[in-house]
């Protein structure tokens, strides 16, 4: 006969005990995921304006640019050119999908326009002065109305003097999400915890005073400005806690206008999962992430390291033409700093991300145009083709083409080619083929004296479209021109 005394070492036994602490329950909770240290991005972490409009579906909200003073240099308060008083601007939210409404209000002392860089909206929505609409008086306003119809970070800046006006803070951010939960073809799950972060550089003189942008004269039209002061979410150097081994996602917009950001991080990679035009078809890791001005990245990063260690973020010079790299230190962007005693191991990326169908490039048009700068009246001007912006004609297009673009730089500087309102797939310069695993992008660097390519459809939105260089000096000096897309 069994002793009484077996009862308690006997599995039933066993399992009442863990039953007790909820693990042999039919509906206990699954046990939590390891989570990022509490408040990881209160360092970094962008405001995000209120929403007027309960529908989860109508992003409705109040932007105005003003004039207002913050804090970047000791003892000195710099008079920013802000959205709603913050450098950057609020970061917009919205699912894909959803109607957004901006009430926009111009209290500068000069007229301004709203762009949506990247969104694929209708032209009267573009923020093009003149194309898109009037110029925003001072004292003026004006309602932005869009369907956001892509999910993916985009960024919104003015068109009015876009190098002053950009370079003196006039930039904020917009997140499209995917509807939740997320559709696997839209986006995998579980790729880290997200964080959005705006880059970008102010001139400010060692009293807060904004530089001066017109004191570089000739010379600035060719270089283009940088500030001497690099921001991230508009702080020097903020801090991020990560824990070891936990991955974080990094959507990235360089809002500069004209700094190329080259970013490094000794003992990490970026894995790359996205760009301007959403998520990439597979991960491509690296060792350094370069975003041209206007261009955004999708990043994953793994934080490595012994808790309380600090690791820069480092924007590291990027040769783009003579005087952009040369004598030039490292600047620490921004920092991780590890926390947390206990390592966590991430799950694994997933090979494939999306799927992107290869543009049919059989019988597109061929557009060959040419970034070039002339002296005219013992000035330097910029252009497309040897001709300034204000006395261009606007290219000509119809609905339901398709383009192959080749964008050739006769300048010994490189030049971001930025395409408004059209997502296009870069291709082989040479072969015009549209490679094995196609992007959307709507911005691509020019080398110095080379060529870029890219193949566009233009679906049913016509209007004027504007391109240009994204070195905002130099969109301001000329390199611009119209697409006149017609039905």
């Amino acid at each position: 006969m069994r002793s009484p005394l077996c009862f308690w070492c006997t599995p039933v036994f066993t399992c009442l005990l863990v039953a007790a602490a909820g693990a042999c329950a039919p509906d206990a909770p699954p046990p939590s995921k390891p989570g990022q240290p509490v408040d990881w991005d209160v360092g970094a972490r962008l405001p995000e304006p209120v929403d007027r409009n309960p529908d989860p579906d109508v992003l409705e909200v109040d932007l105005e640019a003003r004039v207002s003073s913050v804090q970047l240099v000791p003892g000195g308060a710099t008079p920013a050119w802000t959205y709603n008083g913050q450098l950057p601007g609020p970061l917009l939210r919205a699912p894909v999908g959803a109607r957004v409404i901006v009430h926009f209000t111009n209290n500068l002392p000069e007229p301004t326009t709203i762009h949506w860089h990247g969104v694929r909206l209708t032209a009267d929505m573009d923020g093009v002065p003149e194309h898109s609409q009037a110029a925003v008086p001072p004292g003026g306003t004006f309602d932005y109305d869009f369907t956001v119809r892509d999910s993916g970070l985009f960024w919104y800046h003015p068109h009015v003097r876009s190098a002053r006006q950009v370079g003196d803070g006039l930039y904020g951010a917009l997140l499209v999400e995917p509807r939740p939960p997320p559709a696997a073809a839209e986006e995998p799950d579980g790729l880290g915890d997200s964080l959005v972060l705006v880059l970008s550089d102010i001139g400010v003189n060692d009293d807060g005073t904004l530089q001066d942008p017109d004191t570089g004269g000739e010379l600035l039209k060719l270089f283009g400005s940088e500030g001497n002061i690099v921001l991230v979410n508009g702080r020097i150097a903020p801090v991020v806690l990560a824990r070891r081994g936990l991955r974080q996602r990094w959507r990235i917009v360089n809002a500069a206008k004209t700094r190329y950001f080259q970013l490094a991080m000794t003992g990490h990679s970026f894995v790359r999962i996205g760009g301007d035009g959403g998520l990439l078809v597979a991960p491509e890791e690296s060792q350094r992430l370069l975003l041209t001005p206007g261009q955004r990245a999708d990043v994953l990063i793994t934080p490595q390291g012994e808790p309380g260690t600090r690791v820069p973020v480092r924007w590291v010079p990027y040769d783009r033409g003579f005087g952009s790299a040369e004598f030039r230190p490292e600047v620490e962007a921004f920092i991780v700093q590890i926390a947390g005693d206990e390592p966590v191991v991430s799950g694994p990326i997933p090979d494939v991300l999306r799927q992107i169908a290869p543009l049919d490039t059989a019988g597109a048009v061929a557009r060959a145009i040419a970034l070039t700068q002339a002296t005219i009246d013992d000035k330097l001007v910029l252009g497309i083709d040897g001709v300034p912006s204000w006395a261009a004609e606007p290219l000509a297009a119809r609905v339901g083409d398709t383009e192959i673009w080749t964008v050739t730089n006769e300048m010994a500087w490189d030049h971001p080619f930025h395409l408004h309102g059209f997502f296009f797939q870069p291709v082989d310069p040479l072969t015009k083929a549209v490679p094995a695993r196609p992007e959307w992008r709507d911005t691509v660097n020019v080398p110095r004296m080379e060529t870029a390519a890219f193949v566009v459809r233009y679906d049913d939105r016509p209007g004027m479209w504007m391109f240009h260089c994204h070195i905002l000096d130099h969109a301001d000096a000329g390199m611009m021109g119209m697409v006149h897309l017609s039905r």
